[in-house]
């Protein structure tokens, strides 16, 4: 069996007295798009966070593609890694805010090579020829000398989407992507995440929009006070929910 891309086993993280993840069990399967819903502060933006590390774990073992999340195992003991170690395996991550998170100084098409120049040591030429077939693809290639400031939200969020796609990620992280969009900029965004699957890109999307999770999620996993409630295929999760919380949640949104 191949092994998964991201495995997390009993991974736990509070904040204070809060526990935000309560023993979260998941696996994600090389170019599966697991879905993570549920209500506001249920946990699922910090479980995102974890897998890059930008949250660390409290207890429990999270794995990226067979290697653990921020720490080296040496026998029975772990070690964490270096600042340097840490953000070496980030680049092989993709991640994409709620906030669009662009330099406001530079044109589109510097935002999408910035990284793969100054991160990954790439020659300006390849990495601008690359930033220009990647902002081609979202639909950009005629803005790619536009400052942030002259771009609509989703035209932001696509720049963002070319610009972690730009570092040849082996998976991508989506934290509500369209919730700072106006409604009707939504779609332009989605369509490129549905290219994306459609692509066989391994993904994990934090999402509030229930048709694309229907559409396009391979495993749909309902979470709600830091545990993951119900887990399974959309069909099974929207249609038939096992659980009363499921029920109470998606008959409110739906």
């Amino acid at each position: 069996m191949q092994q998964p891309i991201i495995l997390a086993n009993k991974v736990c993280k509070s904040f204070g007295d809060v526990q935000v993840l309560d023993h979260i069990d998941l696996t994600v399967a090389r170019g599966e798009v697991l879905c993570l819903i549920g209500p506001s502060g249920s946990g699922k933006s910090t479980f995102l966070r974890c897998i890059n590390h930008l949250e660390k774990i409290d207890a429990g073992a999270l794995y990226v593609d067979g290697e653990l999340v921020g720490y080296r195992r040496v026998g029975n003991r772990l070690y964490e890694l270096r600042d340097a170690e840490v953000a070496a395996k980030r680049a092989d991550i993709g991640m994409v805010f709620q906030s669009f998170a662009l330099f406001d100084h530079m044109t589109a098409l510097g935002n999408v090579i910035e990284a793969p120049i100054h991160v990954k040591r790439e020659a300006r030429k390849e990495a601008t020829e690359r930033a220009e077939a990647l902002l081609d693809r979202v639909g950009l290639g005629h803005r790619m000398n536009a400052y942030p400031s002259e771009l609509s939200g989703g035209q932001k969020q696509r720049v963002a989407i070319a610009r972690a796609l730009a570092m040849r990620p082996k998976l991508m992280l989506f934290d509500e992507p369209t919730s700072a969009l106006d409604p009707e900029l939504v779609g332009e965004v989605l369509d490129v995440m549905r290219l994306l699957a459609a692509d066989g890109m391994t993904m994990v999307v934090v999402t509030h929009e229930m048709a694309f999770a229907r559409e396009v999620g391979s495993a749909v996993a309902f979470m709600d006070g830091g545990r993951v409630v119900e887990y399974g295929p959309p069909g099974s999760i929207f249609e038939n929910p096992q659980h009363e919380r499921t029920r109470a949640f998606l008959s409110k949104i739906l």
